[in-house]
């Protein structure tokens, strides 16, 4: 079971990390990672990083059972694109979570990686070995994975830049006005569900930038493609701009119609540059069948389709 603390400030003016690490027991990097995730409240608000308490406030953490989990290789199938030395390209099925967490403790990515890669990058931990960025569990798509941890660091730091690019395709509701745009509008935890995230003033700066590809009335297919990479970016944008993701429970209403097990969000170009041989690299993943079975039911003869993968 979680830990539950409840603190009054009698004396205000201190940042509510600084604070908590002095009045719990838990190490300042450990409190910084449970505001991150929501887990801190001042007077029944989840607080911001730089919150500075005040007397008076009511503090509550929540510290959450930490079990320990172990990545063990798993012979699960693997549509690998791509592999040398240094780095592999993969492409993700919908339904696949990338590392294991609490509640997906195997038949992840991660799993399969080490039983089909063995030597994967340690920059990140036991559980995320070799993984540089991450996609949603139920969104489809390319990851470039690192084998060692120069070639970690340096994808890391790419991606860290936005000098490496991701471009996805998307079914949305509604039928945009315009016929390209672009969603400026930063983005943060949610601050009273930490499990979503929202656009807010004071998030980090999201930017993507859309393009209809098809039109189809009740929905639009969109190309995407992502300045920054927030999490749940296009989730959030797309949702912001009241064209929530078909079959997005989250952000969106889930379609019972078409018989969707996620989001129609799949990520098929990546392009970034080798950190060993310093050549640009782009990579393609094909639209997977569930992709495809949904534009069918709306007729599109993707038409689209080759422009997409000559970019």
């Amino acid at each position: 079971m979680s830990d539950y603390i409840a603190i009054k400030v009698n004396i205000g003016g201190e940042r509510i990390d600084s604070f908590l690490s002095m009045n719990t027991d838990c190490s300042r990097s450990r409190i910084q990672s449970l505001i991150k995730d929501g887990y801190v409240t001042i007077n029944g608000a989840v607080c911001k990083k730089n919150a500075v308490v005040a007397t008076e406030d009511m503090i509550a953490v929540t510290i959450p059972d930490q079990p320990s989990l172990e990545a063990v290789p798993q012979d699960i199938p693997l549509d690998i694109l791509y592999e040398d030395d240094d780095l592999c390209v993969v492409n993700k099925p919908q339904g696949m979570v990338v590392h294991p967490a609490v509640g997906n403790t195997n038949g992840t990515l991660v799993n399969a990686l080490m039983y089909h890669i063995g030597t994967l990058s340690n920059a990140n931990d036991t559980i995320r070995p070799g993984i540089v960025h991450r996609i949603d569990k139920f969104t489809s798509g390319l990851l470039v994975v690192a084998k060692n941890d120069y070639t970690h660091e340096e994808l890391s730091k790419q991606f860290a830049e936005h000098s490496a690019r991701r471009s996805y395709i998307s079914l949305v509701h509604g039928n945009l006005r315009e016929d390209s745009g672009t969603v400026n509008a930063p983005i943060a935890r949610h601050r009273t569900d930490r499990k979503r995230m929202a656009v807010d003033a004071d998030g980090k700066t999201a930017i993507t930038h859309w393009k209809v590809l098809e039109r189809f009335g009740s929905v639009t297919l969109l190309r995407l493609n992502l300045e920054t990479g927030r999490t749940h970016q296009i989730r959030v944008h797309m949702a912001h701009i009241q064209h929530p993701v078909v079959g997005d429970n989250v952000y969106g209403s889930q379609d019972s119609k078409l018989g969707l097990m996620g989001q129609m969000l799949h990520g098929y170009r990546l392009q970034f540059v080798h950190p060993r041989t310093k050549k640009v690299r782009v990579f393609y993943a094909s639209i997977p069948d569930y992709f495809l079975d949904v534009l069918r039911k709306y007729n599109s003869d993707l038409y689209w389709a080759k422009e997409l993968f000559d970019e």
